[in-house]
């Protein structure tokens, strides 16, 4: 496996009645960032975006920019409805995504 490739694939719906796509990958990630709209990047836009270029650099591990990826798309409407789990920890209390 590549090592800047994802455990599991992010999947997003870039806009409402286009299929749904999957990012396999930090550089997919990448290019989805790269086709934000500059005047909607803010400080999540940021930090995803730093946290997958830091992972093609190895200063950042591929695990935890698809993290702060994923957070970035579910923030900014993107991601899609079936990768909206609500994580739990062993107490049973939801827990959000970092980034």
């Amino acid at each position: 496996m590549d090592r800047l490739q994802f455990e599991v694939p992010v999947r997003i719906a870039p806009a409402p009645g286009l299929p749904v796509e999957e990012i396999y990958s930090v550089e997919q990630a990448l290019d989805v960032l790269h086709e934000w709209p500059k005047k909607r990047q803010g400080k999540v836009y940021e930090a995803a975006f730093n946290a997958c270029f830091g992972a093609t650099v190895d200063v950042v591990k591929t695990e935890d920019a698809c993290r702060t990826f994923m957070a970035f798309c579910r923030v900014s409407g993107l991601l899609a409805r079936d990768m909206m789990i609500t994580a739990k920890r062993s107490g049973g209390e939801a827990r959000g995504l970092r980034f």
